[in-house]
């Protein structure tokens, strides 16, 4: 079924499909019924046919993970959810009231309107912060209204959860998010700072203010870094009637350095709610961009910023549990050395306490042809090899959160498991080596090349279940 589009009228899992309400980047959205639940529900659905991005799938295994974890007003509720091995998808209520969306078409808001919503928004994500999820993809289309006005977020496929691995992360060298949007260090590949959501925030308030956005909608690296270095006009040049208050607000929330945003989303609401109580900075009454003096300064200096917007490696290992990665060749591994890898996967997590398990398969394009998504049946590739690393995992018993699937794509399987293993400090990987051949000789073995040039320590497992 990984290959097939969700069709209005059929029924799946007992919810009856109706309309299309919505395709995005990565899933699309359907209307669905259901005689066990009287509320509205909608069924959302990853994205998996010819020329798909790959991230879909991974952000969508992140949702599944972290939306079921949520509870309050500021989420939806979840009702039930698909496996990739069947049909992947998540239904959850339909928030009745309106999206953000539909205020754009007023903007610019009144500043009294555009601190009352902003407030709103940052109680939402004040509850979600306190959930140890960071949403990261703050904007208007994820952010709705429940008909007593308070906020909703929704979108978690972007997100982070402190208690959980960051598939995202560990997955994937650039940036997920909404160019406009993203703050300083998610730009820079940190995404584990709550604050991130408090600097959306900020963008969405000066938009909703000015009629502008403040950094532009920037394509590609080089112009998103620029908002490191370069501030935004002030909000107040746009529009002069907006009160020195709410400009100090937004550009606190703007600041480059989390450190001096915001302490947390509740501080944010309660400036936004008692603006007679906000002490006043320069930064109120600024009409003018730092000078390019200033901003070349601050591009070639990021040492005075004080958290570090790459994120700090060392905090990163205190934080993590151990890393014990299998890397499985299903082409060229038989069911005698699969069993010998899952041995000498439970011998490794006995030595290493809390450590995670992470399962890594290689998706290597055709060499001989142009290269297509879909097998011959149809299918995602990388949603089957997805689901053959659970099946071969099944016999370990790891619970989720102590296991992870990932399926890395590359022109060499050798070097995309090298990259894995250095960016996100794996302590130990294990693998298989390929019986004797001819190929072998003339090509040289991935188990040789990994286990010469890993950061760590190397199992390699020979089709004879002689360890080396």
């Amino acid at each position: 079924m990984t290959g097939v589009r969700l069709q209005s009228g059929e029924t799946i899992d007992g919810f009856t499909v109706g309309q299309r309400l919505h395709v995005g980047s990565m899933a699309t959205l359907w209307e669905v019924t259901d005689p066990d639940h009287s509320i509205p529900l909608v069924m959302k659905a990853p994205l998996l046919n010819e020329g798909e991005d790959p991230a879909a799938i991974v952000s969508f295994e992140m949702e599944q993970m972290i939306l079921p974890r949520l509870s309050g007003p500021h989420v939806p509720k979840v009702i039930a959810a698909g496996d990739f091995e069947v049909r992947p998808y998540i239904v959850m209520e339909r928030i009745s009231g309106k999206s953000l969306v539909s205020r754009l078409a007023d903007l610019p808001l009144a500043p009294a309107e555009v601190a009352e919503l902003g407030a709103r928004i940052a109680l939402a994500l004040d509850d979600l912060h306190r959930q140890h999820v960071v949403h990261l993809d703050v904007k208007p289309s994820n952010i709705m209204f429940r008909p007593d006005g308070r906020a909703v977020l929704i979108d978690f496929g972007l997100s982070r959860h402190g208690r959980l691995p960051d598939l995202m992360e560990e997955e994937f060298r650039v940036p997920y998010g909404t160019a406009p949007y993203m703050a300083p260090e998610q730009v820079m590949g940190n995404r584990r700072e709550p604050r991130s959501d408090l600097f959306a925030l900020g963008v969405l308030m000066y938009f909703f203010a000015t009629d502008v956005l403040p950094f532009g909608d920037p394509v590609g690296m080089r112009p998103l870094k620029r908002r490191i270095w370069r501030d935004p006009v002030p909000p107040r040049r746009l529009r002069p009637d907006l009160p020195p208050w709410l400009q100090e607000t937004i550009l606190r929330c703007l600041e480059v350095d989390p450190a001096r945003r915001h302490p947390t989303a509740t501080q944010l609401a309660l400036d936004l709610q008692h603006p007679d109580q906000i002490a006043l900075t320069a930064r109120a009454e600024r009409m003018e961009r730092h000078s390019y003096l200033a901003a070349l300064k601050r591009r070639f200096d990021l040492g005075t910023v004080s958290v570090d917007l790459f994120g700090s490696p060392t905090a990163r290992q205190a934080a993590d549990a151990p890393i014990v990665v299998v890397a499985i060749d299903f082409d060229r591994t038989p069911p005698d050395l699969a069993e010998a890898l899952r041995t000498a996967a439970r011998q490794v997590l006995a030595t290493l306490p809390g450590a995670r398990l992470a399962c890594l398969n290689v998706l290597e394009p055709s060499r001989m042809s142009l290269d297509s998504s879909l097998d011959t049946e149809g299918r995602n590739k990388h949603v089957t090899r997805l689901i053959d690393l659970k099946h071969w995992a099944a016999p370990l018993g790891l619970a989720e959160g102590r296991i992870t699937f990932h399926v890395l794509e590359g022109r060499r399987a050798a070097e995309a498991i090298l990259d894995h293993v250095r960016a996100n400090r794996v302590d130990h990987v294990i693998l298989g080596a390929r019986a004797d051949s001819a190929l072998r000789s003339l090509l040289g073995s991935v188990s040789a090349e990994v286990a010469g040039h890993a950061p760590c320590s190397v199992t390699v497992i020979r089709p004879r279940h002689r360890v080396a």
